[in-house]
């Protein structure tokens, strides 16, 4: 859009949190011991989770917040506003309980954390549980809330990763389990009358870690139907969804846009009647041309930009599979039928695999996963071999037994 202003880049924002975070929280340590006592309360009942800058997160803190749910708490939800939609794909936060905030600049950054130290109080939030891996501006966040509890990730005894000592209940990371099991012991943590140390010795069975289904409503399945009906489907065809994409915070989860290519090929080959459409966000529409120019044929149809946030629920219900590097649109198919094929490399499925229908491609070199917590998810590697390593043909076997399972003249999976 002529005249918007471009968000605070990815390394800017970690340059930031370091060389700024480091010392406030520093400071904010000393400070906060000499406040009074904060708001006390029996038991968390105003929440509020912290998760700023991963969409895919979001989805899988879901069971973690139902959870709370289930125990009576009212939710609350701090995120960037470019992230907001991925918390309103299941609804689980009421949208006045939300808070944006705007990284198009340093001074409304600034602006919109002074506007969270107000509205913190004024939602008389008792509990805080800070979801981000080490991060310390929402360390300094959780710190003036001015909630009784604060409960997030403490290093304990590694070293680096300094954010202070303003955490009232300090949970230790487990590198080993998925992230939706670290998210519950954050939970345990924040609602145990006398945590253990270090807190959440617990286990949480497969039976919790279920999103709940979003169905799309009719107004926004005929949108879908009129605009991929633009594009060539017929309501009796196999659409399959390809997502060629990774955002810009680690870059390196692409697979080699040749190998979609192929893949979309063999796709087409094996299924005359399929279309492909090649989804992402408008700014991603030129780089998805050139893949639709290797692929060469009109059955691959460009769809960046095509549809809204808040239509992909009903685009994913359309389809038959989806393929995708390992990003956003993975957990977002989660909340749905849909099952997706995720290809990983600098991180690991074990950890941030999708807990929808899914199947994760994953070679496994030695030097994969290279992002974690511990190098706030920054990897000096140029050249992803991990990537490199999956091959064509082992994706299109996955592909093809969903292909195959869908008759000839229906255009959706069975149910």
């Amino acid at each position: 859009m002529a005249g918007a202003r471009r968000s605070l880049g990815v390394d800017t924002m970690r340059r930031v949190d370091y060389w700024a975070g480091v010392p406030l929280c520093a400071l904010s340590t000393l400070l906060l011991r000499l406040v009074p006592s904060r708001r006390r309360a029996a038991a968390p009942r105003n929440v509020l989770l912290i998760e700023l800058s991963e969409m895919g997160s979001a989805i899988l803190a879901d069971p973690a917040m139902e959870e709370m749910k289930a125990r009576g708490a009212n939710l609350h939800f701090a995120i960037f506003t470019q992230n907001k939609a991925s918390l309103d794909l299941l609804g689980t936060v009421p949208e006045d309980n939300i808070f944006r905030i705007r990284t198009d600049g340093l001074g409304t950054l600034l602006a919109d954390t002074l506007r969270f130290l107000v509205w913190s109080r004024r939602k008389a939030i008792d509990t805080v549980i800070d979801l981000e891996l080490f991060s310390r501006y929402t360390a300094l966040l959780s710190g003036w809330s001015g909630a009784e509890r604060v409960v997030g990730f403490h290093r304990f005894h590694n070293e680096g990763l300094y954010r202070g000592e303003m955490l009232t209940r300090k949970v230790m990371y487990n590198p080993h389990i998925h992230i939706a099991r670290n998210f519950f012991s954050l939970v345990e943590a924040a609602y145990a009358a006398v945590p253990d140390w270090p807190p959440a010795k617990m286990r949480t069975p497969d039976g919790e870690l279920v999103l709940k289904r979003a169905e799309p409503t009719p107004d926004a399945l005929a949108r879908v139907r009129e605009k991929v009906g633009r594009a060539g489907w017929d309501g009796r065809r196999p659409l399959v969804l390809v997502n060629a994409n990774a955002s810009d915070l680690l870059p390196q989860r692409r697979w080699p846009r040749e190998r979609f290519a192929a893949l979309i090929r063999e796709t087409l080959a094996h299924r005359g009647d399929a279309l492909v459409l090649l989804t992402g966000a408008p700014a991603e529409r030129d780089g998805l041309d050139d893949l639709a120019r290797q692929v060469g044929d009109p059955r691959c149809v460009n769809f960046a930009g095509e549809i809204g946030f808040k239509d992909l629920v009903a685009l994913y219900h359309l389809a038959v599979a989806m393929v995708t590097n390992d990003s956003g649109p993975a957990h977002f198919a989660a909340v749905t039928r849909m099952p997706t094929i995720v290809l990983f490399g600098p991180e690991t499925p074990a950890l941030y695999g999708s807990l929808g229908p899914s199947e994760a491609v994953f070679a496994g070199l030695h030097c994969s996963p290279c992002v974690s917590a511990w190098n706030h998810r920054k990897t000096p590697c140029a050249d992803n071999k991990c990537l490199q390593a999956i091959g064509v043909g082992e994706v299109f076997a996955l592909l093809r037994r969903h292909l195959d399972a869908v008759p000839a003249g229906n255009c959706l999976p069975p149910p």
